[in-house]
């Protein structure tokens, strides 16, 4: 087992300080500090320490409360996972530890001496983790690229990584000229650790699947996050990025990359990273026809669960004229030799009627059924969920009944859930410096490359903006993936 990896499964402890630029916006306050929480209970003999900085002006007792609340919630959840029990408890001894310790400075994380004095407050070499709007994290890294960095700085970035190809290639640049790719992070928290390796474990553990997954055997491969959520307040960002860039070029594209992708020689994050990056640049337009595979469509008002949702474009803080889709579809094809002719339709989407977070792999038709059978008029499927992780095979066989008359069953099982919630999963992989979950490089500008002549075409109008009610499977006019 490598180093790395034994040092994650507790073989040996690790020293890091986490410094979050940024540290007081939702994103540090939802999502990273309850990650951390899920995973210092996990890792009790990690010594870390938690620096927060941001524009606000926070004092010391305010930031501690903020960190407080945060683990609290963290704690109070997978207590209730756990046990049943609801409300919150007591904070460990371990995270009230670890609350104790932090410290929040204000700061323009755009200033070089501002930054220089940050990490000077990191007792160890520290994880830097951007959770700030892309051009801040952009500028930020300007400046870091003329300071003195500890030897093994690592740096964290949420998406999107540029806004198309070019910008991406140039971020990457930017971050190339002062410190190395396996430190680089690109956050795709949608592939945490236990789905990988389910993913991996299913495909590559399995005599019985593997050698059915290719183009002898499959009709089509879906891939498919519809949401049931509207806009939620995020129309600052939302409204100029669309479901294509907030979902299918980032999450789903990896998805696809996991799924496709031939055999590892290992898990380690250079052969894994390097399988999926030959998928992505096998990917094209189904059939090389921009228009005909690529759909959007965005809502119109309508009621989910009893709630009731306004039109997308009388959101507040939407502009209408900006042609926003809220529902993207992509049907693609890998050009090699394992998926050739197979169509991979990745679709994700608000204010859908039913939540659906699942890979669905449809097999081709029996070749032949022998007369005085009857009945087999569904094809066997292999669908997965993610988060929670779970497995539905189904068949034709011969079930009750008429024993002439075949019958559609299922096998099911769930998978491992794994012991950290999606960010846990992320701050695990950043601090200890393991690159297995992050994006590549390259990977990052391929992803953009993919989806820009959709975006060009949608851009420029080539293609219909639909529109579906909010609480439907999607557009009437459309061949909606069957569930």
């Amino acid at each position: 087992m490598s180093e790395r990896l034994s040092t994650f499964w507790g073989m040996s402890s690790l020293q890091t300080t986490l410094l979050i630029l940024g540290a007081s916006g939702d994103l540090s306050k939802r999502l990273l500090l309850p990650g951390l929480a899920t995973l210092l209970e996990v890792k009790a003999d990690w010594d870390i320490q938690l620096v927060g900085a941001g524009a606000e002006d926070l004092d010391d007792a305010a930031w501690k409360q903020l960190v407080h609340d945060a683990f609290e919630d963290a704690q109070a959840s997978k207590n209730e996972e756990d046990e049943g029990a609801s409300g919150h408890a007591t904070l460990s001894e371990r995270l009230q530890r670890v609350v104790d310790a932090s410290h929040y400075r204000k700061a323009d994380v755009t200033s070089a001496d501002d930054l220089t004095t940050l990490l000077g407050e990191c007792d160890h070499d520290p994880a830097i983790y951007f959770a700030l709007p892309p051009a801040v994290t952009e500028k930020s890294c300007e400046q870091l690229a003329h300071l003195d960095l500890p030897a093994t700085t690592r740096l964290a970035l949420e998406k999107p990584f540029g806004t198309d190809a070019a910008s991406a290639e140039h971020l990457n640049d930017l971050l190339h000229s002062f410190i190395p790719e396996e430190r680089i992070h690109r956050v795709d928290h949608f592939l945490g650790r236990s789905t990988v390796l389910n993913l991996l474990g299913l495909r590559f553990a399995n005599r019985v699947i593997e050698p059915l997954l290719s183009s002898q055997h499959v009709e089509r491969v879906d891939i498919v996050y519809d949401e049931t959520l509207g806009l939620e307040n995020r129309a600052r960002y939302y409204d100029k990025a669309g479901a294509l860039t907030d979902m299918i070029q980032s999450h789903l594209l990896q998805v696809l990359a996991v799924v496709a992708m031939e055999a590892p020689a290992s898990i380690e994050a250079d052969d894994l990273r390097s399988q999926k990056e030959l998928v992505l640049r096998a990917v094209r337009p189904w059939k090389g026809d921009v228009i005909a595979s690529g759909k959007r469509a965005r809502y119109t008002a309508g009621t989910i669960d009893g709630r009731s949702l306004p039109s997308y474009v009388d959101e507040d803080g939407v502009d209408p004229s900006l042609g926003t889709e809220t529902l993207a579809q992509l049907t693609l094809e890998i050009a090699n030799w394992r998926w050739a002719g197979v169509p991979f339709t990745l679709r994700s989407g608000k204010a859908l009627g039913k939540q659906r977070r699942e890979i669905l792999i449809t097999f081709k038709d029996s070749p032949h059924l022998p007369v005085g059978l009857s009945g087999a008029e569904r094809p066997d499927r292999l669908r997965i969920w993610i988060a929670p992780d779970e497995m539905q095979l189904e068949i034709n066989v011969n079930g009750a009944g008429d024993p002439y008359t075949i019958d559609h069953t299922t096998l099911s099982t769930t998978l491992n859930p794994g012991r950290l919630s999606a960010y846990g999963e992320v701050l695990a992989g950043v601090l200890e410096g393991d690159a297995t979950l992050s994006v590549r490089g390259d990977s990052a500008v391929q992803g953009w490359k993919i989806v820009e002549p959709f975006l060009t075409a949608w851009r420029s109008g080539d293609a219909p903006l639909d529109e579906y009610p909010a609480g439907s499977e999607g557009p009437e006019n459309w061949d909606n993936i069957e569930a």
